[in-house]
């Protein structure tokens, strides 16, 4: 279910419906621990806290988790490096405070060109041969 969560009752929540950090952590395939982590490295992660701490996670709130998620987990980048790319001005006042500029995304990404990309296939390959000799 890409934009829609079940509700308790059976019935689907809405697009902009808050979610609890366990929707999120479902819907996301992801363990409560690392989005409560994630909201301690990324600031433009700010759920709503209700009583008791319970968290509600805004519809923004997704989109920059989404973000990160692929940034992390598909990108290959660190928590640095996406902190860095947030930052350096991934964040635009067009696409809104919780979302991180495609263009500037694309333009990060685009930095490594190919002399770049040579010389650090150049290392891994060392690295591979030094392993092979320990």
């Amino acid at each position: 279910m890409a934009n829609k969560t079940k509700a308790a009752n059976g019935k689907k929540k809405s697009v902009n419906a808050f979610r609890t950090i366990s929707e999120v952590a479902t819907e996301m395939d992801l363990p409560q621990h690392v989005l409560r982590f994630w909201e301690s490295k990324f600031s433009q992660i700010k759920p709503m806290k209700r009583g008791g701490g319970r968290r509600y996670y805004r519809p923004e709130d997704l989109e920059v988790l989404r973000r990160i998620r692929t940034l992390l987990y598909e990108d290959g980048y660190t928590i640095k490096g996406v902190q860095k790319l947030f930052k350096e001005g991934g964040m635009t006042a067009t696409s809104g405070p919780h979302s991180l500029d495609g263009q500037a995304l694309a333009k990060k990404s685009s930095q490594i060109d190919g002399d770049q990309l040579g010389k650090m296939r150049e290392v891994l390959q060392e690295l591979k041969d030094l392993r092979k000799l320990i």
